[in-house]
């Protein structure tokens, strides 16, 4: 798969997050916005496709763009200003989480929202507006966006915050980097007065339960994050355990400042000291079928059901996914999906009860689930409701593909009865009628008018994109 406009060394293969997914792209890293005016100049002259990829994250397609031009942005990742008085910072696209909280928390601030990984680039955040463990709280990232630059495939640079653009600025952050690629993003982080969070951990019996806990305890904390024991049944359908945790006031830490180092809050490269977390993958594998599965998840539930409060750093608390470094090799070769719904609070049991009902009947159990607390937002993109969400993760193998696509469009159908809705970041089955629906025609229309007006020569495209709104 070679063309005429591209030289054959830049063809690359990648995988999203999950390996599930792959695709052959010309890969390209520019390290300005100059660079990539020049390459959008180059695919409008030969009519070639371009998509932009940051740290790689996604667990679907997001980041792929097969036969057309990827543009890796991960070499764009330099703090351009930092204000420790305000806390106001200036990136690029290409910096990760982990670069942004490791410059901010020796200074007191903490980005106010985060995701599961601090791997995840913020280019790659603002694209799918991500939410984190207070979304019922603080919002979406988006929401503590103050302005960002982007280049247009046209070649224009334009400046957007809620007051100015504020059309572009609502649909490019949600819009999957499809309208333009962010060259610089201005934030604003959160004050802390501790490195330390106060942490309250309970388990919950059922989904019902866990979903009540998650309503009625939310009010009364900064966070809150339920795991789920999706291969449960009967009465324990649902059952696992809430985590809620507060920040500390200004005093009320010991260990301050101190504990606001890098040093303090990096996770361990060991477990016990010893055992190097980067093998653990291998000895986790041979478990990741459905009866040792089963088997972990009982164990897990077993020993949640003391309550106990304690602190955890930050970064402990927040990046759990980051524990076990490449944790997703543990799925196989086939890698795994991640499923995410996310339903109004008067639906969402009986629309989850139908799910994990329906994926233990098909013989395909989630390995891991996890819940959370939404509100909704103004992004034109908007994944949000007044509810929950929902994170399953599935196995991928050869054998298993095809009925797994199957199950999880049938799961679309169940969640978009119940009013539900979906982040492209996420799931890799939703197809365009499931987008138009959950979407609405309207959402849709408006994003074509601002794409045909910031890409008239469309030359933004991604396997997301043709996958959900190919004509």
């Amino acid at each position: 798969m070679t063309t005429p406009f591209l030289p054959s060394e830049r063809l690359a293969t990648l995988e999203n997050f999950g390996h599930s997914l792959r695709g052959q792209a010309y890969l390209y890293q520019p390290t300005t916005a100059a660079e990539i005016a020049d390459l959008f100049r180059h695919a409008r002259k030969n009519n070639l496709k371009v998509s932009v990829r940051g740290a790689g994250r996604s667990y679907n397609d997001a980041a792929l763009n097969s036969g057309g031009m990827l543009l890796d942005l991960s070499s764009m990742n330099k703090i351009l200003e930092w204000n420790p008085e305000t806390g106001i910072v200036t990136a690029e696209p290409g910096v990760t989480l982990q670069q942004l909280w490791q410059k901010v928390l020796p200074d007191s601030w903490w980005p106010p929202v985060v995701s599961g990984t601090m791997f995840t680039s913020l280019g790659g955040c603002l694209g799918m507006n991500i939410h984190g463990k207070n979304n019922f709280h603080m919002g979406t990232i988006g929401e503590h966006v103050l302005e960002f630059n982007v280049l247009l495939p046209t070649g224009a640079q334009i400046t957007c915050s809620p007051s100015l653009n504020g059309d572009l600025f609502h649909s490019m952050i949600s819009g999957m980097g499809m309208l333009g690629v962010f060259t610089s993003i201005t934030l604003q982080m959160k004050k802390m007065h501790a490195g330390m969070l106060k942490v309250h951990a309970w388990p919950v019996r059922n989904l019902e339960d866990q979903l009540n806990s998650l309503l009625d305890h939310a009010p009364h904390h900064d966070y809150i994050v339920g795991w789920l024991d999706a291969t449960a049944t009967g009465a324990s359908l649902g059952r696992g355990q809430i985590h809620a945790a507060d920040y500390l006031h200004e005093g009320e830490d010991p260990g301050y400042p101190a504990n606001l180092q890098v040093a303090h809050q990096t996770l361990p490269a060991n477990f016990f000291g010893v055992v190097p977390k980067g093998i653990l993958h291998y000895f986790m594998a041979p478990f990741l079928i459905n009866p040792g599965v089963v088997l972990i998840n009982t164990a897990k539930y077993i020993a949640s059901l003391r309550k106990h409060t304690f602190t955890q750093p930050h970064a402990a608390f927040h990046f759990l996914l980051d524990y076990v470094p490449n944790w997703e090799l543990a799925y196989g070769k086939g890698g795994l999906i991640q499923y995410q719904s996310f339903l109004p609070k008067e639906t969402a049991a009986a629309a989850w009860r139908e799910l994990l009902a329906l994926s233990h009947k098909r013989g395909l159990p989630s390995y891991l689930g996890v819940t959370k607390r939404h509100r909704p937002d103004k992004f034109l993109f908007t994944h949000a409701v007044d509810g929950f969400s929902l994170a399953l993760d599935f196995k991928v193998t050869n054998s298993n593909r095809a009925k797994m696509s199957r199950m999880l469009q049938d799961f679309d159908q169940i969640v978009l009865d119940a009013g539900g809705r979906f982040y492209f970041a996420k799931n890799s089955e939703t197809s365009p009628e499931t987008a138009r629906r959950f979407l609405g025609e309207e959402t849709i229309e408006r994003f074509k008018r601002l794409k045909k007006r910031t890409d008239p020569d469309n030359i933004l495209e991604s396997d997301l994109y043709r996958r959900v709104f190919g004509e």
